[in-house]
């Protein structure tokens, strides 16, 4: 098992996953470069107790949630500071959607669903991308967040409710 290998099996999903978190198709790139060093770092510790992909999985998911969770800090962090040197000028600007594979057209609608599936908590909006981006099984899922299938089912359920009142 060569890194130069893995990178190449596994590069655009690690891209497409991160982008599924962020949106930005800049701060998927930041996370995959993240990912490949953490595989390239821990390789050596991987047991083939699971699919290499599924263990690619999870290390671009935690990296993508340690990312989002870094940047909601700085974002606080930076509105604050504004807010405390200058008061005048209170509109602050958040990045765009900027997701590369969304029309035009389907812009606004597609950046409407992905601002719910970001209030949803973290397992919840992992099952959501993972099932129905993804595309992923239900036993696909289970293995990739360390869950029984029952689980996964009941996590998704209450998602999709939750994500249900978000839209509304």
């Amino acid at each position: 098992m060569h890194f130069q290998d893995i990178y190449t099996q596994h590069k655009n999903l690690v891209y497409n996953l991160a982008l599924q978190y962020t949106q930005n198709k800049e701060d998927a790139e930041e996370i995959a470069q993240d990912v490949f060093i953490a595989v390239y770092d821990k390789l050596n510790t991987f047991k083939a107790q699971s699919k290499l992909q599924t263990w690619v999985y999870r290390i671009t998911i935690n990296k993508s949630l340690d990312f989002m969770k870094a940047k909601k800090r700085r974002k606080r962090s930076f509105f604050f500071s504004t807010i405390q040197i200058d008061d005048v000028d209170k509109n602050i600007t958040l990045p765009d959607f900027n997701h590369p594979g969304v029309l035009l057209e389907q812009k606004e609608e597609i950046a409407r669903i992905f601002r719910g599936i970001n209030q949803l908590a973290e397992r919840q909006k992992t099952v959501i991308i993972l099932l129905k981006i993804e595309q992923k099984t239900q036993a696909e899922t289970a293995a990739i967040m360390e869950l029984s299938t029952k689980a996964v089912e009941s996590l998704y359920q209450r998602a999709k409710k939750k994500l249900e009142k978000i839209l509304k």
